[in-house]
């Protein structure tokens, strides 16, 4: 499971990587458009996870929300593009403290994010890939990567990390086999309405 070389130069050495690949019957360039549109909090258990920690940290009640694009959604959170590739690759990075209960992401330009250093934060990045194995077979990969800038920040991230990994690694659980769902229905649809309006 091998990470794209751009990520390489934003965190070489990340404390936490997670990947998790699959294998999507459909284009990539229809299957990174779905995943970029996929509304993750129309999977309830996904909604369930986000309100447990929530209610774990005494967080503020998140306020009733639209239906709402994946990528759409964290960039209104605060996350910041790092590498965009259509059809293909995504990166996107923030820094944060994800220890508080109330977390706030903070967008750092991609020309300085691998020498982000401001004391007591996180740096996250995470993609969005779609790798061509044919013309109608795709490898989807996402991938989390974070890393602490100093040690203050490594230790309280360590100790938020030892429980938050399940739901954060579920929601990817849970994301990857539906968004594969939605590929194959979204391409089998346009096949079906190419052949009707065939010759």
């Amino acid at each position: 499971m091998e990470s794209d070389p751009d990520f390489e130069r934003f965190m070489p050495r990340p404390d936490v990587r997670e990947r998790f690949e699959i294998t999507v019957r459909a284009p990539a360039a229809l299957v990174m458009a779905e995943a970029r549109d996929f509304d993750l909090q129309s999977l309830r258990v996904v909604h369930a996870i986000f309100g447990l920690r929530e209610w774990l940290m005494g967080a503020s009640p998140a306020a009733p929300r639209a239906s709402r694009r994946l990528f759409e959604e964290m960039r209104s959170l605060g996350w910041g593009v790092l590498v965009e590739e259509p059809d293909r690759l995504l990166i996107c990075g923030a820094a944060c403290q994800p220890w508080l209960a109330d977390v706030r992401f903070r967008a750092i330009a991609p020309e300085r994010f691998a020498d982000y250093a401001e004391p007591d934060q996180v740096k996250i990045a995470w993609t969005l890939e779609a790798i061509p194995l044919g013309p109608q077979r795709t490898r989807f990969a996402q991938e989390t990567r974070v890393v602490a800038t100093d040690d203050a920040a490594r230790a309280k991230f360590r100790r938020y990390w030892g429980w938050a990994r399940f739901g954060i690694i579920g929601i990817r659980l849970l994301l990857l086999p539906a968004l594969r769902r939605a590929a194959e229905r979204r391409w089998a649809a346009q096949r079906a309405r190419t052949t009707q309006d065939g010759p």
